[in-house]
Formats: C-alpha cells, sequence, structure tokens
C-alpha cells in the first residue's frame, strides 16, 4: 500500500503527513508524490531513467501518470491517433516511432484531442511541433526535439502493448514522471518500493544539504578519496 506525501517536499525543519489508511491512492495523490521526489531523485531509486534525448519539448511541463504504450511504424502516426482515443482518461502516451525521429507526430491538433479525451501528457521518442501552441495549453509534452514534416498516416502499429520510449521499456499500468531533468519510467509493481526509496534518498539528501551550509565538504559527506587528483 502506498504510504503518500501530503504537503510540499520534505526538510528535516518540515513536517510531513502521511496517509496511512486502508484505502487505495488516488491516482493524484500518486502523481503529487512523484512529483514531489522528481524524475532524478525517482531515476536513482528503483526508477528507469529514460536516455537524455528524451526532454521537456517547452519550459516549464511536468508530468506524472500511469503509461498507455504505443509504438508506431516509422514515419507515421496513424497508432498515436488510435491511441488519442482509445486511452483511458488520465493516463499519459509513451510513443515509440522507431530510428524515424525526426518528424512532428504531434501537434495541436492532437493535443486539443487528446485534452478532450482527458489524456495527461505525452513521452515521444521522437519529433513533436507546434510547441507554442502546446506550451498555450499547458499541455505536458516529452520529446526528443522539434520537428516541422508531418508523419503519414497510413501504417500498422500497436496500442496498449509495451513499447520501448528512450531506450525504456514501457509497460501499461507503469508511471511516467517527466520535469525538468527528464523523464523516468516507474515500474507499476514498485509504486511502493521506489517511492519509499525516493523518500530516503530525498532524505539524506536534505541531511547533506545542513551539513554542507555548516562547512562540511562532499569529499567527507560522499566519503571520497582526493588521492587520484593532482594538486588535491
Amino acid at each position: 500500500m502506498l504510504n503518500l506525501l501530503e504537503g510540499s517536499n520534505p526538510s528535516p525543519s518540515a513536517k510531513t503527513t502521511r496517509i496511512e489508511s486502508d484505502a487505495m491512492p488516488t491516482e493524484h495523490e500518486v502523481a503529487r508524490a512523484f512529483l514531489e521526489l522528481g524524475a532524478a531523485t525517482l531515476g536513482e531509486s528503483g526508477g528507469h531513467a529514460m536516455r537524455a534525448r528524451v526532454k521537456a519539448a517547452w519550459p516549464g511541463a511536468t508530468l506524472a501518470a500511469p503509461a498507455f504504450p504505443v509504438r508506431c511504424t516509422p514515419g507515421d502516426n496513424l497508432a498515436i491517433h488510435v491511441a488519442v482515443a482509445r486511452a483511458p482518461a488520465g493516463s499519459a502516451l509513451a510513443v515509440d516511432v522507431g530510428e524515424e525521429r525526426e518528424l512532428g507526430y504531434w501537434g495541436e491538433v492532437l493535443t486539443t484531442a487528446a485534452e478532450a479525451r482527458g489524456i495527461a501528457g505525452l513521452v515521444i521518442d521522437g519529433g513533436v511541433r507546434d510547441v507554442a501552441a502546446l506550451q498555450a495549453h499547458g499541455f505536458p509534452v516529452f520529446s526528443t526535439g522539434l520537428a516541422l514534416p508531418g508523419a503519414t498516416k497510413l501504417a500498422a502499429g500497436a496500442i496498449g502493448q509495451a513499447a520501448q520510449v528512450g531506450d525504456v521499456d514501457v509497460h501499461a499500468g507503469d508511471w511516467l514522471v517527466g520535469d525538468a531533468d527528464g523523464v523516468t519510467v516507474v515500474p507499476g509493481g514498485a509504486l511502493d518500493a521506489v517511492l519509499d526509496a525516493g523518500r530516503a534518498r530525498a532524505a539524506k539528501e536534505d541531511g547533506f544539504f545542513a551539513a554542507l551550509k555548516d562547512g562540511a565538504t562532499t569529499l567527507d559527506l560522499l566519503d571520497l578519496d582526493a588521492s587520484p587528483i593532482d594538486g588535491a
């Protein structure tokens, strides 16, 4: 059972409240807990960090939602259009377009359609366009970059089945967590373990911050051997 944080990021001087009831946490509560920890912390706490090429398409985009995987034929986005129509509300699309990444597989039309269907966001190992409109909509998109040419809408694909996005296998029920640092995939069967490990890591780092402000060095805190460095 998830014991989710309420409130802001924890610190040594701040109290946090945990949900300790038998009730299953809502997706909103899970999302808030993951966003408070952030993609980087989760990626070092049992989550799987995507390759750095997958990053926020516009500044300030954040995302935490269950994944709905999509596989496209390279150069074609028909599977994305089908996924927008079929994916559960509250999910985020995790899209594999193969090796032909430099096309605009997504833009304002699909964003408008996705918002109307309750889709939470997009993580795509390929290009998008209409980025100013995506930002104006406030629709969180993480992509490998921007591209003007569009894709065809004819070829085979798959939805709801495992897809490899940012060199990470993504399954339905996994969680996508994205922010300014990148995107991490939290396996659906390990939400509790990753959340607990993420909280422990965040608490340890809070202790580091306090010690550093009091004069400690990272060499001390991490027990690093400086001898390989000339002049140390």
